[in-house]
């Protein structure tokens, strides 16, 4: 099967609509009966009656589509059923990213929802952060959009700080100093100031921040245990940056695979999301195996 114009533009308005009906409950719900999913540490393990509330939101929202295009299903709150290698086409949905600062009451979660190809591909984003109300939006050769408008690079200027958006786990690793003495060097032979870290968020906002607040980055090195964050908290972003010209890779430079049949973890490769090139490259630059 092969998707049209017309058929991802619709698509990517159900995406949307999903994505803000789910954003809308998340706005005012309050988080209850929180429980910490076996096998995993840090942000990844916790889970709320909110994260279910809203996926079951975004279900069925997504229903039509899912039986008139025949998808495929990857959700974070449910066990993946492989339909995403069946299908030419699957949603992966990350109900509630950034499920610790929701807990905690500050911003930076939001909805993600993306349509990626079985080659792992990403075909469509949409992210709805419930706090500002803003929606993020991109279809593959069609452009991104925020709140509807086509969303604009904001020319960067000389004595500007390079922003680095990180999980709080970069913070806990033993070579920290080292890696953020990196960063400081990236910037100042960019002509900035200074990089200045800020690891609040989840991984969607902090890709949308990295984009809304050039020069930026937002990286995850590999490591060897589980986790690394997981297709959906990356499919929706990585269609944000190739239709914002922007950079999305894994650590070695490649597309990131988001769909392989081995897991539904990044913790192989890792991610990195940077406003250009030169800073991609040189942020790969850091990751000492």
């Amino acid at each position: 099967m092969t998707l049209e114009d017309q058929d991802l533009q619709l698509l990517t308005r159900c995406a949307c609509a999903a994505a803000r009906a789910a954003g809308h409950f998340i706005a005012t719900a309050r988080p209850s009966n929180i429980q910490h999913k076996a096998g995993l540490t840090g942000a990844s393990q916790v889970v709320t009656n909110v994260d279910r509330e809203a996926e079951e939101r975004i279900l069925q929202e997504l229903a039509p589509t899912i039986e008139r295009f025949d998808l495929g299903v990857l959700s974070e709150e449910r066990a993946d059923d492989r339909s995403r290698l069946d299908k030419e086409f699957f949603w992966c949905i990350d109900p509630l990213d950034g499920t610790l600062p929701f807990i905690e009451g500050v911003p930076g979660y939001a909805v993600s929802i993306a349509l990626v190809s079985h080659s792992g591909r990403p075909e469509i984003g949409a992210v709805f952060d419930p706090v500002h109300q803003t929606l993020y939006s991109a279809t593959r050769g069609l452009g991104m959009r925020r709140n509807g408008r086509p969303w604009q690079r904001v020319a960067n200027a000389r004595g500007e700080t390079l922003s680095v958006f990180c999980d709080r786990s970069l913070l806990a690793r033993p070579d920290y100093a080292d890696i953020l003495a990196g960063l400081q060097e990236i910037a100042r032979d960019m002509g900035l100031r200074s990089a200045e870290v800020y690891s609040d968020a989840g991984a969607v906002m902090n890709a949308c921040q990295a984009l809304d607040n050039a020069p930026a980055c937002y990286f995850k090195f590999p490591k060897p245990g589980i986790g690394g964050g997981s297709l959906w908290d990356f499919a929706a972003t990585a269609c944000f940056f190739r239709e914002a010209g922007a950079i999305a890779s894994d650590i070695h430079g490649a597309p990131l695979a988001l769909n392989r049949v081995e897991s539904t973890y990044m913790n192989h490769s890792g991610v990195v999301y940077a406003t250009s090139a030169e800073l991609a490259e040189r942020v790969r630059g850091l990751y000492l195996p």
